[in-house]
Order: structure tokens, then C-alpha cells, then sequence
């Protein structure tokens, strides 16, 4: 249960991170040119945080305790799973794939209409 909380907290933080960059170069350049950008722009960041957030929840393991052990093993996982996999590749392929119809009920397209 505590890897769990860990995990989806702490997914959910890149991933609003991330999506938030794409989003706002999305108005700019359509969803595809926008989700290019966006990673671009925050890959490195992402990756880096999750390296080094991975390296200290793995510290943890040399505490001699068996459920930290457990705790540190379960959380470095997933967050290196989550951040080279999930953040790199799953999550740009599924708005690649959704197109503009991945910022539903909000249409970036409606932004740019209603500018100046």
C-alpha cells in the first residue's frame, strides 16, 4: 500500500509536469509539434528527477530493516519504470495517438481561436 501512494503521487507529479509543457506548446503548434517541444523541454528534467529519486528510495536499502528494504526496492522500480517508460514513451505515444482529442473536455484549438 505505501509503494502504491508513493508511486501514483509520484507519477502523477511528472506527469502533470509534463503534460503542462506540452499543453501550452500545444496552442502554440498544434498537438503533435507541441508534444515534441514539450519533451524537448522537459525530458531531461524528468529523467534526472527520477534518477535521482530512484537512488534514494534504492538508499534506503541498506538499512537492515525488512520492510524498508521492501518499501526501497518497490518505489526505486517504479519510479525508473514510470520515468523511462511510462513518461518517455507511453504517455507521448498516447497523445501522438489521441491527437487533439487528448485535451478533452479542454480544446487547446478553442484557446487559440479565442486569442487576439
Amino acid at each position: 500500500l505505501y509503494g502504491f501512494v508513493f508511486l501514483v503521487a509520484l507519477g502523477v507529479d511528472y506527469n502533470i509536469f509534463l503534460m503542462s509543457r506540452v499543453r501550452e506548446e500545444s496552442i502554440r503548434l498544434g498537438t503533435r509539434e507541441g508534444l515534441r517541444h514539450g519533451l524537448v523541454a522537459t525530458g531531461g528534467v524528468i529523467t534526472s528527477a527520477g534518477v535521482v529519486l530512484a537512488a534514494t528510495f534504492a538508499a534506503l536499502g541498506v538499512i537492515p530493516l525488512a520492510f524498508l528494504i521492501q518499501i526501497a526496492f518497490i518505489v526505486t522500480f517504479g519510479v525508473l519504470l514510470d520515468t523511462l517508460v511510462v513518461r518517455s514513451l507511453l504517455v507521448p505515444a498516447l497523445v501522438r495517438s489521441l491527437d487533439e482529442r487528448a485535451w478533452w473536455p479542454g480544446d487547446p484549438a478553442g484557446f487559440r481561436r479565442s486569442g487576439p
